[in-house]
């Protein structure tokens, strides 16, 4: 699993400060979580092969979250992309870009798909054999999720020298790693323990972005690989938190301390800040394992 941040900063974008987008590579998909303004030129300066994009998230219709999805979606068009893309988003995201499309005369030559959302529960919004992912309600302005990706058990790892000397039939190796005891040779029941060993453990990201302070969410996402969790304040400008619906590094240290997640992922910076460090310094006062997003920056999970 790896994931290579595209933008982190909040707002209005500036040459080095892009806004929220990133790309998270897992179990052979691409997923581009969030598309904030800039963000094809953001795929192509870190060389991403942005045509095996298929599934886009939105968190939630502010324009720095979305902004850059139109053109995203035009220039595979003029790309001559065939394969179908689908986008998960708030309810109002298929109006946003269809009528652009629809007043520029550009409607896409391959299948375009929206997947609207409007509820206030978590759900399952994709799943496949190897990954599931679903929707992480947060509490901001509009209406606004996160996205948990889940990567599914793999298959056992088979332990060939063993299966040999239990005198295992090779037709049965796959049978095997997925679980099941076999008979062998002799008609003997071979323990799926005695010829096999657990699997590598599924890892998980959490992306939560923006929202303030909503220990609501730490059930459905304990014990995660990483969390990315937006940090726009510090918390000598707390007081700015709850109008806005935002968070500060400190908070986000706390969610990550509650939920035992496995490391702590800080973005979303507010442009008031000169010295980034102090986000990671703050964090650090509740919860040990803190990195700093930064544009082009890639984390191996």
């Amino acid at each position: 699993m790896k994931l290579t941040i595209l933008g982190c900063h909040s707002a209005t974008p500036r040459i080095t400060a892009h806004p929220t987008a990133q790309v998270l590579e897992i179990k052979g998909h691409l997923f581009l979580i969030d598309c904030g303004e800039g963000t094809q030129v953001q795929l192509r300066k870190y060389k991403l092969k942005f045509s095996r994009i298929r599934h886009i998230f939105i968190s939630h219709l502010h324009g720095d979250h979305f902004f850059g999805l139109i053109g995203l979606i035009s220039t595979f068009r003029l790309l001559g992309r065939e394969a179908e893309m689908h986008v998960y988003g708030p309810k109002g995201i298929k109006e946003a870009i269809t009528l652009q499309l629809k007043l520029g005369k550009s409607w896409t030559n391959y299948p375009l798909y929206f997947h609207e959302l409007e509820s206030k529960d978590s759900e399952t919004i994709f799943e496949d054999d190897k990954v599931v992912v679903t929707t992480i309600p947060l509490n901001h302005r509009v209406y606004t999720n996160g996205f948990l990706f889940k990567e599914k058990p793999g298959e056992r790892k088979l332990n060939v020298e063993d299966a040999q000397k239990a005198n295992v039939d090779l037709s049965y190796y796959s049978k095997i790693k997925q679980g099941f005891d076999v008979v062998n040779k002799d008609g003997i029941t071979i323990a799926n323990s005695s010829i096999t060993s657990d699997p590598e453990p599924s890892k998980s990201y959490a992306f939560c972005s923006d929202t303030v302070y909503y220990p609501e969410i730490v059930p459905q996402i304990s014990n995660v690989t990483a969390l990315y969790h937006e940090s726009t304040f510090l918390e000598t400008h707390r007081d700015l938190c709850e109008p806005t619906k935002h968070s500060t590094a400190r908070e986000a240290g706390l969610i990550a301390q509650q939920a035992n997640v496995g490391k702590l992922i800080l973005g979303h910076y507010s442009g008031r800040y000169g010295d980034l460090n102090s986000f990671k310094t703050e964090a650090e006062t509740v919860f040990q394992n803190v990195e700093l997003a930064e544009d082009g920056k890639t984390f191996k999970l």
